[in-house]
């Protein structure tokens, strides 16, 4: 068993939805026992704000099928932070400028953090490769 099988369904959910749109970096802070007013962040980066946003998107889609209502959400169309509130979990899509401007990870250093591995690209067949050579 992995650290990520202990975590909620909702949180569980929002990594996949994250991984879908190529979010990198996704991290999640554990605030419980911390006196927070909330349990979970989830934080990720983003390489563009279209994707950001799509990062956002996606994951309050997925969640809403799991029937999470959305309390507030921040930032949409060229935002470089979508914040998306959700009580017991909240969800931060930043831009890589952004990301290392607010520093979530340092302020709340002493939450336990439960980094998620990147998903790889697929690689392409080695005479795909050779083909666009000979091209």
């Amino acid at each position: 068993m992995n650290e990520n099988d202990s975590l909620q369904p909702e949180v569980r959910s929002a990594i996949e939805a994250a991984q879908n749109k190529k979010a990198a970096n996704i991290i999640v802070l554990d605030l419980s026992g911390l006196g927070a007013f909330t349990t979970y962040f989830l934080v990720c980066t983003a390489f563009s704000t279209p994707q950001a946003s799509a990062i956002g998107d996606e994951i309050e889609h997925q969640l809403s099928k799991l029937g999470l209502k959305i309390a507030h959400r921040e930032g949409r169309g060229n935002s470089e932070w979508v914040l998306l509130d959700y009580g017991n979990l909240i969800v931060h899509v930043f831009t890589e400028r952004a990301r290392l401007y607010y520093d979530l990870e340092r302020l709340w250093r002493s939450a336990r953090r439960i980094s998620i591995p990147d998903l790889e690209a697929p690689s392409m067949p080695a005479s795909f490769d050779q083909g666009a050579a000979e091209a």
